[in-house]
């Protein structure tokens, strides 16, 4: 299968998308057990089944790393999904790019993908304009609210047009 019929990428970060740092809301998931970490209450158990309906080839892009998948996609209702690794820390980076943008952008080998975080910003998305050969959306969350349902909509709508032939 080539890069052009693959489905999209949608690279998936976990701290502020996922767990928001906004007030606190009433979850379902508050009486599983929170592996030492009491922010997991604030995942919203709903939002693995959305994220699978956008039909996008799931990545973790997050500091989380291996973890996300024994701690995080359970409680989403996610399979295990692939991990991005991150470059050495003593790698150079290009002033205002986030650390994550370059490796993003290796992995996507030109193929058209999603990016899912709290800290994108415009270098970033200048960056992977001129780096990346295929559709991308640098698609930022309100870290406070977590992922809603405008960035679903955004999602959705983006991933639509890449069905339509402009």
């Amino acid at each position: 299968m080539s890069a052009a019929v693959e489905r999209p990428l949608l690279f998936l970060d976990v701290d502020g998308p996922l767990i928001p740092f906004g007030p606190a809301q009433p979850s379902p998931t508050e009486s599983v057990p929170d592996h030492g970490n009491p922010l997991l209450s604030r995942l919203d158990p709903t939002v693995g089944a959305r994220l699978l309906a956008l039909g996008c080839s799931l990545v973790w892009a997050t500091t989380w790393m291996e973890e996300a998948n024994a701690v995080v996609a359970p409680r989403l209702g996610l399979p295990k999904l692939p991990v991005l690794e991150w470059p050495e820390a003593d790698e150079p980076s290009l002033h205002g790019l986030h650390w994550k943008t370059r490796p993003l952008v290796g992995w996507a080998r030109g193929r058209p993908f999603v990016w899912v975080d709290d800290e994108i910003g415009a270098v970033d998305r200048l960056w992977v304009a001129a780096a990346h050969p295929g559709p991308a959306l640098l698609h930022r969350v309100d870290p406070a609210r977590g992922l809603q349902d405008s960035d679903f909509l955004a999602l959705s709508d983006w991933l639509a047009a890449l069905d339509r032939p402009s």
